[in-house]
């Protein structure tokens, strides 16, 4: 079940004010909203551009610390440019998990139900669709980490989007069977060190993804683990396997919008 409904809206005071983030632009509009799936309350964020912006909606999948203030902060920017965006709360009441120990845990349990995984990307998906303001026929996931393998299996899947972009997303939690999806581009931003990305699972992708006629690409940083983008990666106990990576973040951004725009000029011009 799901069913959205706002609160706390904050047009002045949104993501822009909050430590960490993007300056806001005057016509970015920001609020929280609530939604469900099945007993458990969810609580998103949306980001809306001004009128007259109708760039394609985002389903933004944050990574494993949840709707953070830089995930927040990515949907400000995208708004900017345009796009729509809501935020999904996977973990459910806006959890915040602060560490491995806490969202470990989390992850394998999504990865044991995925009807529940993928459950609550869709009831994100319906929040998203449901804000009156948003008039969205495309919507493309775009996730981060545990954000970016829920873009990959809710495209892989079947979902009904334009698009999936997952960045540093982990693929040793997803399945390589694309004979359900749909024909939305895809496209993958990775380190060429992520131990949760290796050589080996990105073959399998890829080869799946070309079995399945998919129009996909696969950008891979040199010297790049896991969780690149993540100002949190700076201080990573395990360099090895998390860190930030400036240069990375900036060409997977990059990367995103020019997803992003040709997405937008294919959906004008058909």
């Amino acid at each position: 079940m799901t069913h959205g409904r706002r609160c706390r809206r904050a047009p002045d005071a949104g993501w822009g004010r909050r430590e960490g983030t993007f300056p806001q632009m005057s016509d970015v509009t920001a609020y929280d909203v609530e939604y469900w799936h099945d007993a458990t309350r969810l609580l998103g964020h949306v980001c809306l551009p001004g009128a007259g912006r109708t760039g394609t909606a985002v389903l933004l999948l944050p990574d494993a610390y949840g709707v953070t203030e830089h995930m927040i902060g990515i949907a400000g920017r995208l708004a900017d440019r345009g796009h729509a965006v809501l935020v999904a709360d996977l973990w459910g009441n806006r959890l915040l998990p602060v560490d491995q120990a806490e969202f470990g845990p989390l992850i394998g349990a999504m990865a044991h139900d995925r009807e529940r995984w993928l459950g609550r990307v869709r009831a994100a998906h319906a929040a998203l669709l449901e804000q009156p303001e948003i008039e969205a026929t495309a919507v493309v996931p775009l996730g981060y980490c545990f954000g970016g393998s829920s873009a990959l299996e809710y495209a892989r899947t079947g979902a009904e989007v334009s698009g999936a972009i997952s960045v540093h997303g982990g693929l040793d939690i997803i399945e390589f069977d694309w004979s359900a999806a749909g024909d939305a581009p895809v496209l993958v931003c990775t380190g060429a060190d992520d131990p949760m990305a290796t050589a080996d699972l990105r073959a399998n992708l890829a080869s799946a993804l070309s079995r399945a006629d998919t129009d996909w690409q696969m950008h891979v940083y040199g010297n790049t683990v896991h969780a690149f983008t993540s100002p949190l990666a700076k201080s990573s106990p395990r360099p090895d396997v998390v860190a930030y990576s400036a240069r990375s973040t900036a060409r997977a951004w990059a990367a995103t919008l020019g997803f992003l725009d040709e997405i937008d000029g294919s959906r004008l011009n058909a």
